[in-house]
């Protein structure tokens, strides 16, 4: 799969995310339509981290030649949410929560935020 293909189906999966989060995290906890989004949220956020890591690191040290600072996020992501969802399940809201602010502080503004830096796509795409 190209780079392009990547980098469009993660645009195509966070940006749902950026919104579904936002919802989830502002809103009443616990009900049945969090739940879903919930679950709806978890499977796109898990999606688009296993998306970036084929996509090689364009800006800054590389190890391997391919992962990037960046690719962190996509750690952060695949380690937190199964983590959260164990958490729920065992009756833990505070870890639950915090886990799951940790996903969209770190997975979705932080690296959305490094995203947008000059030389990297979605940079160019925006500003260029």
């Amino acid at each position: 799969m190209s780079y392009l293909s990547l980098a469009y189906a993660h645009l195509g999966t966070v940006l749902p995310c950026f919104m579904i989060g936002a919802w989830l995290l502002l809103r009443r906890k616990g009900t049945p339509l969090h739940r879903r989004l919930g679950r709806v949220y978890a499977a796109l956020i898990l999606f688009t981290a296993l998306v970036t890591l084929p996509m090689p690191a364009a800006v800054g040290p590389r190890v391997l030649d391919h992962f990037g600072f960046i690719h962190l996020f996509s750690v952060l992501v695949l380690v937190s949410v199964p983590a959260a969802i164990y958490s729920i399940r065992r009756g833990n809201v505070t870890a639950h929560r915090g886990h799951m602010v940790g996903v969209y502080v770190g997975g979705i503004l932080i690296a959305g935020t490094f995203a947008l830096m000059p030389g990297r796509l979605l940079h160019t795409w925006l500003f260029a």
